[in-house]
């Protein structure tokens, strides 16, 4: 085959599928990493909703609040100073970053925390969603603050170098602090679907790879799969 057939065939490709060849979709975690939910091809896969910039944030312990709400309007009616109106996963939700008082309106889901930032820093609420079967597995990553996840279907199982985190609805919310190497695994036998909330330095990417740890993983999420 001629180099011109060749790429012939490689643009026919790229435009039936509307990405490059090379992108291949995991049947278990849709495609690699996080992407734009404006670029979606498949339902399932890791979507990045927004990234808010929210600028200094309030001292002392912080918490993620939760609510759903029937309507945007209603959502929008209750926002305050660190909220976002997020429409994802077949519901319209309102995320609040505050204390440990949630804010009124909507049905409350969940309230994730307490965890920390630095107060002389600006940051940014990226928030995600993400559909994955079992068995699928992100790549070794950081980020340049906190990230919370909260499952609302399935299991989930995150590895850092303090040892693993199981989540699941209901239980105890997935927390990973800024900058330390992590590792997830949808695990159980249903589905995982969750939210997300990277809370980063607005100056940093909301993900970096980890490689410049040094930090390997030792397959602790293996034994709850």
């Amino acid at each position: 085959m001629n180099f011109h057939v060749l790429a012939l065939l490689v643009g026919l490709l790229t435009a039936l599928l509307g990405r490059p060849v090379s992108a291949q979709i995991d049947p278990l975690r849709g495609p690699p990493g996080c992407v734009p939910v404006a670029e979606r091809q498949t339902e399932r896969g890791c979507y990045l909703l927004i990234s808010d910039r929210l600028g200094k944030m309030p001292s002392g312990p912080l918490f993620w609040h939760i609510a759903s709400f029937a309507s945007r309007t209603q959502a929008e009616n209750s926002m305050g100073p660190y909220s976002t109106v997020i429409e994802a996963l077949g519901k319209v939700w309102l995320f609040t970053i505050g204390t440990e008082n949630r804010p009124e309106g909507g049905e409350h889901v969940a309230t994730l925390g307490p965890f920390d930032v630095d107060a002389k820093l600006e940051y940014t609420a990226t928030y995600a969603e993400a559909i994955m079967l079992p068995g699928a597995t992100t790549m070794v990553h950081r980020h340049a603050g906190p990230e919370l996840i909260h499952v609302l279907q399935g299991e989930e199982c995150m590895e850092t170098p303090d040892g693993r985190q199981i989540g699941r609805p209901g239980g105890k919310p997935v927390i990973v602090l800024a900058n330390v190497p992590h590792k997830l695994t949808a695990t159980g036998n249903i589905e995982r679907r969750a939210l997300a909330l990277v809370l980063h330095d607005t100056r940093e990417p909301w993900v970096n790879r980890a490689h410049d740890h040094g930090w390997q993983e030792k397959g602790l999420c293996k034994a709850v799969e």
